[in-house]
């Protein structure tokens, strides 16, 4: 698969780094060896991300057809408004930013702190809507879209996740290219990839990307958002696009999405025992900082399924770290 024809504006240092994590591996008994890549430390741009991948194709789209502001939507601790609002500034655009009412978290500072902050911080405008929680069109979206042309600029509209997008899976199927001239440096193959998933589009563009070697059953998709049908649909969905775009030359099947569940609870942005339990096994194992949105349910995710045995013995796991830790400075009261 060839993404040399795409346009591509480099917002991330090259590729994100390797690690292993031995002290987390012999936590877990020592029975697979568990390594992190870290898209986490992929950029110095708002402290980078998974977002941050994707929207290296999505900016070029924007300003080659004359768009002049970034608009997208997310929830109030949301890592892509901040990934948006960084290149939005990077890049020269304006940016224009929703966020919803996805999460109810009693903390007193979570509108003002963490993600929200650094998005004002780089120039953002934002707005706030108390649509609930949920990964289909919101109204607010198309309102603020409006209220861009309604100024006299051009928006460029970029969805929940930056997922449900022509261009959304591009990211990650570059992600693979990656990782495999890494592990040709490694000399060893990963036997699975476990990553978190949400909208959708990290995990589709793995799958497309390991496909044409047969390694798309390796990626282990974790959902984060307690929908897991939801969020089958929706990988499918952009994995087949994202397939066709680039003349893959075989289909996506059901078989070809492993969508691991049960680990998002009690709900969408709250933190369960567990996953407050894996942010913390994490930190004081390896120093790695995870978030109670996404990587910390993860981690939770990773370190049940070593428990529960689901690796054979010997297996090489990589942990796809895809940021978030700024989500944190909303969530001192899970900490206090």
């Amino acid at each position: 698969m060839n993404l040399d024809h795409f346009q591509r504006m480099s917002f991330t240092f090259g590729a994100s780094p390797l690690e292993p994590l031995p002290r987390l591996s012999a936590r877990l008994g020592g029975k697979v060896e568990i390594w992190a890549k870290r898209d986490d430390c992929n950029s110095g741009i708002a402290f980078g991300g998974n977002k941050t991948r994707k929207l290296e194709y999505m900016v070029p789209d924007a300003i080659s057809t004359g768009c002049d502001t970034l608009v997208s939507i997310g929830g109030i601790q949301s890592n892509h408004t901040r990934q948006v609002a960084g290149v939005a500034a990077k890049a020269g655009l304006k940016c224009h930013l929703v966020h919803g009412s996805w999460v109810n978290w009693p903390d007193g500072l979570y509108d003002r702190v963490g993600n929200i902050q650094l998005s004002k911080i780089m120039g953002a405008h934002c707005t706030f809507s108390k649509e609930p929680f949920g990964i289909e069109f919101k109204k607010s979206w198309r309102v603020a879209l409006e209220e861009v042309e309604e100024l006299g600029g051009k928006p460029y509209a970029i969805p929940a996740g930056a997922s449900d997008h022509p261009l959304g899976g591009l990211g990650y199927v570059r992600f693979a290219k990656e990782l495999r001239q890494q592990e040709r440096e490694l000399g060893f193959t990963f036997d699975y990839i476990v990553v978190g998933s949400g909208t959708g589009s990290t995990q589709a563009g793995m799958i497309v990307g390991f496909k044409e070697d047969d390694r798309a059953q390796s990626v282990i998709g974790i959902d984060l958002i307690g929908l897991p049908d939801d969020t089958f649909r929706a990988i499918k969905k952009i994995a087949a696009q994202t397939a066709e775009m680039l003349n893959l030359g075989s289909p996506i099947l059901d078989e070809d999405i492993v969508l691991k569940h049960g680990y998002a609870g009690p709900q969408y942005g709250i933190p369960s025992d567990a996953t407050i339990e894996a942010i913390h096994v994490a930190g004081s194992l390896e120093g790695m900082i995870t978030d109670p949105v996404y990587e910390g349910k993860s981690m939770h995710g990773l370190i049940d399924l070593v428990n529960k045995d689901y690796f054979e013995t010997g297996s090489k796991v990589l942990y796809v770290h895809l940021g978030g830790a700024p989500a944190l400075n909303g969530y001192s009261y899970a900490f206090r």
